[in-house]
C-alpha cells in the first residue's frame, strides 16, 4: 500500500439489479460525492468500490477481504439490504463481524433521517468495529444514503484513528472544542491532514502540537511514543514525555518495581548477597556438648569436701579429642587429658590448662602420660568450659528478616553453625543487557573499523557494573534498529531474565526504536521517558505485562539508558541500582551517599541537576574529599577512569566553590591518604 495522507474508505452496494446491471447503480456516485464535498474536509481517498448480490455470504466475504491484513480499510460503508424485505439480509450479515458496536452513530443516522420523513423509522442501521475498520450500513436508496453518511461523515476521521489504534489521550489533547473545530463542526481552526493506515494513523505529535506539560503527572497523561513506521517525516519533533526530576524518576521506579519474590534455597555459598525473607532460628543449641576451651586435663572440680583439691598428682585415665567418640565416665580423683573443643568426660566440671600441670610418669611403653602433676587448687567449677548453648540456644533468633548474607559478615558460618539446611530468602533478579543499534559492533572485533561503526564499550561495562553490584548478568548481544528483531529479542529475553537493560535508541531519531517497541509491540507502560539530569536526560523506564509459563501474571522491568558511555553508567547507579535492591529485599537502596568537601571549583548547569564525575579521598582530618575527573561530557568513558563517585550538584547558575560541601553517591571503595 502506498504512504498518503489520506484515510481509505471502500463503498460496497448491495443490490440484486445493480450486480446485474452496475449501470443502473446510482449509490456509488452518491456517496462519492459527500466524501468529496466539504463534509469529507479533505481527508478521504477512494480505493474500493463493489456491488453485490442481496447475499449474506456474499456480503461477509467482501467485508471480511477489506478489514483483515495489512491492507485493510480505514472505513466501510455499505448501501442497501437495510429494510424489512425478505431478501434485506445486510443487518444479518455484518452484525456478526462486528468487534465493538457503535450505537450513537446508529442514533446519529436515525435521528438525521427521521427529521426528512417519518418511515426513517424502518430502517436497520449496524454501526461498529471489526480490527482496525468502522463499517457503516447505509440505506439503499441514494438520496437516504447520501443523507445519513453527511450526518456523522465530520466526526468519523476521529473514529477511524482510534479504530487504527491511535492513543486516545494523545488525540483528545485540547478537548472536544478543539476535535469539533478540526471537524469542521465550529469554524475557526484549518483542517489538519491525517494519516488513515495503520502505518500512519497515529499521527498527532508533529508540526505545532504542544506536548503535555511537564508539571503533571506521568501516570494521570500516559502517552504513545513515536510511530516507527510512519517514517522520518512524521516522527516527533518534540518529546511527548514530561521532563520529570529525579526525585520524582526515582518515586516511579519504587512504585513501579516489582515487589520482591520469596524463595526457599539450600544453605550453601550460593546465599551470599541474598536477603533474608524471615526470621531463622536455631535448630540446635551451640555448643550442643559441654566442651573444653583449652588443651589440658578435665577434672572433677568441687568445694564439696569429699571431693580433693585440684592440686597433687592424678592418674591421667583416659583421653579426649576434638573429633566424634565415646569419652570414658571420670571418678573423683582422675584427670583425662583434653584437647580445645573436646567433649568434657561425663561428671567433670572443669579443665585445667596445660600450663598448670607438670608431667610426672610415663606409661610403660612411653607411649602415653600416665600421672600429671596439677600445680595449683584455684581450679574452680567450670572453669575453661564452654556449657551447652553458651553461644547459640536451640530455637533461639538467630538473623532477623532483612539481614544479608554477606561473604565476610559470618552469617554463613553462623546459620552452617546451628544445622540450617534450608532458608527463606527474597529471590535475586536476573537481569539481562542488550545494545541497540546497527552502527554497534563488538568491541572485541577484531580489524579496523568501518566509517559509522562504533564499538560497543555500554554492555560490557554494564555487565561489569551489575556482576559488582552482586547481580547475576546475563548478555543479550546486539539488537538490530530493525522493530521486528528488536521486539523478538525483547520477548526472548524476558523468558530468562527479570529486568532487562538497555543502552542506545531512546533518543529522537527515526531508528530509535525502543519506546515504540515497548510501548506498541509488546503492550507495555512507559513510565517516564526523559528525566532533567546532566548527563542521562533521555533515561527511559518501563514495565511490561508477562505470562509465565505457568500461565502466572508478572510483570517486567525494562530501563534503556543513553547511549552515551558516560550516561549509561551513571544512570544505571542512579536509576537501576534502586530498583534491583528492591527486587532483591535490599536496604537502604541505591548508593551510599556522603558529604565531600571540593578540592577545587566546579560549574553548575542552570537547568538541569548534574552528577559529576569525582575521586573521593578520606585524609587525617577526618573528612572526605573531592576531585574531578575532568572534561565531563556524557560520551566521554575516561571521565569514569579512577572515579569512585558521584558529585551531586545543584540546578543552579555559577560554580561551587571549592571548600564548599556537597552531597555524593559513593561507587566505590574510598582513597586513603591516612
Amino acid at each position: 500500500m502506498t504512504d498518503s495522507p489520506k484515510l481509505r474508505a471502500a463503498i460496497l452496494i448491495v443490490s440484486e439489479t445493480a450486480s446485474k446491471d452496475p449501470t443502473t447503480d446510482k449509490g456509488i456516485p452518491a456517496l462519492q460525492g459527500v466524501f468529496a464535498s466539504p463534509k469529507g474536509g479533505g481527508k478521504w481517498v477512494f480505493d474500493e468500490t463493489r456491488i453485490v448480490r442481496d447475499n449474506v455470504l456474499d456480503i461477509q466475504k467482501t467485508i471480511t477481504a477489506w478489514t483483515e491484513g495489512e491492507d485493510y480499510y480505514n472505513l466501510v460503508v455499505t448501501s442497501g439490504g437495510t429494510g424489512f424485505t425478505q431478501k434485506d439480509v445486510t443487518p444479518e450479515a455484518v452484525t456478526p463481524l462486528i468487534h465493538k458496536h457503535a450505537p450513537g452513530l446508529v442514533h446519529a443516522m436515525l435521528a438525521t433521517s427521521l427529521t426528512v420523513t417519518p418511515f426513517a423509522m424502518m430502517a436497520r442501521p449496524v454501526a461498529g468495529v471489526r480490527n482496525k475498520t468502522l463499517i457503516l450500513t447505509l440505506p439503499g436508496s441514494p438520496k437516504g444514503a447520501k443523507e445519513n453518511l453527511e450526518a456523522v461523515l465530520p466526526q468519523l476521521a476521529h473514529a477511524c484513528q482510534q479504530a487504527a489504534g491511535a492513543d486516545s489521550r494523545t488525540l483528545h489533547i485540547g478537548g472536544t472544542e478543539k476535535l469539533e473545530k478540526e471537524a469542521g463542526l465550529k469554524p475557526g481552526v484549518q483542517e489538519t491532514s491525517v494519516h488513515g493506515h495503520h502505518h500512519h494513523s497515529h499521527d498527532h505529535g508533529h508540526g505545532g502540537h504542544s506536548g503535555p506539560k511537564a508539571h503533571t503527572k506521568p501516570e494521570d497523561r500516559p502517552h504513545i511514543s513515536n510511530d516507527p513506521s510512519a517514517g522520518p517525516s512524521r516522527r516527533y519533533r518534540e518529546s511527548p514525555y514530561p521532563m520529570l526530576s529525579v526525585d520524582d524518576a526515582l518515586k516511579q521506579i519504587d512504585e513501579h518495581t516489582p515487589m520482591p519474590q520469596v524463595v526457599k534455597v539450600r544453605v550453601d555459598d550460593e546465599l551470599v548477597g541474598s536477603v533474608l525473607a524471615e526470621d531463622v532460628t536455631a535448630r540446635e543449641a551451640v555448643p550442643a556438648f559441654r566442651a573444653s576451651t583449652v588443651d589440658g586435663y578435665a577434672i572433677i572440680a568441687s568445694n564439696h569436701v569429699m571431693v580433693p583439691s585440684t592440686k597433687g598428682v592424678f592418674p591421667v585415665t583416659g583421653i579426649s579429642h576434638a573429633q566424634p567418640g565415646q569419652v570414658p565416665e571420670l571418678m573423683i580423683g582422675e584427670v583425662a587429658r583434653i584437647t580445645t573443643g573436646a567433649p568434657l568426660p561425663p561428671k567433670a566440671t572443669a579443665v585445667v590448662m596445660v600450663e598448670d600441670t607438670v608431667l610426672r610418669s610415663m606409661t610403660e611403653d612411653g607411649n602415653e602420660e600416665d600421672e600429671i602433676e596439677i600445680l595449683t587448687d584455684a581450679i574452680k567449677v567450670g572453669e575453661n568450659v564452654r556449657e551447652v548453648g553458651s553461644d547459640v540456644k536451640a530455637g533461639e533468633v538467630i538473623m532477623r528478616k532483612g539481614e544479608g548474607i554477606t561473604a565476610v559478615g559470618g552469617e554463613f558460618g553462623l546459620l552452617a553453625s546451628v544445622g540450617t539446611q534450608e532458608l527463606s530468602v527474597y529471590k535475586k533478579p536476573v537481569i539481562g543487557v542488550l545494545s541497540t543499534g546497527d552502527e554497534i559492533v563488538p568491541h572485541d572485533r577484531p580489524g579496523e573499523l568501518q566509517l559509522g561503526e562504533v564499538r560497543d564499550t555500554n554492555r560490557p561495562t554494564l555487565l561489569t557494573a551489575i556482576k559488582g553490584s552482586g547481580f547475576e548478568a546475563v548478555d543479550l548481544g546486539i539488537a538490530s534498529d530493525k522493530p521486528g528483531a528488536l521486539e523478538r529479542t525483547l520477548r526472548d529475553a524476558m523468558r530468562t531474565v527479570d529486568v532487562i537493560v538497555t543502552s542506545g535508541g531512546v533518543s529522537m531519531g527515526e531508528l530509535d526504536l525502543l519506546k515504540p517497541t515497548i510501548e506498541r509491540a509488546l503492550g507495555g507502560t512507559i513510565h517516564f521517558g526523559r528525566v532533567s539530569m546532566k548527563p542521562g536526560k533521555p533515561t527511559t523506564f518501563a514495565t511490561v505485562p508477562f505470562k509465565t509459563n505457568t500461565g502466572e501474571d508478572e510483570k517486567r522491568v525494562i530501563f534503556s539508558l543513553p547511549g552515551n558511555p558516560a550516561s549509561a553508567v551513571v544512570t544505571y547507579s542512579l536509576f537501576v541500582l534502586p530498583a534491583l535492591h528492591k527486587m532483591a529485599g535490599v536496604s537502604p537502596r541505591g548508593l551510599p551517599k556522603v558529604k565531600v568537601v571540593l578540592e577545587q571549583d566546579v560549574r553548575c548547569d542552570g537547568k538541569r541537576g548534574e552528577y559529576h564525575r569525582v575521586v573521593v579521598t578520606a585524609k587525617s582530618d577526618g573528612l572526605l574529599y573531592a576531585t574531578s575527573t575532568g572534561f565531563q561530557r556524557s560520551s566521554r568513558i575516561g571521565s569514569f577512569k579512577g572515579a569512585n563517585a558521584l558529585l551531586c550538584l545543584p540546578t543552579r547558575e555559577g560554580s561551587v566553590q571549592k571548600g564548599e560541601k556537597v552531597d555524593a553517591l559513593l561507587m566505590g571503595k574510598i582513597v586513603s591518604e591516612l
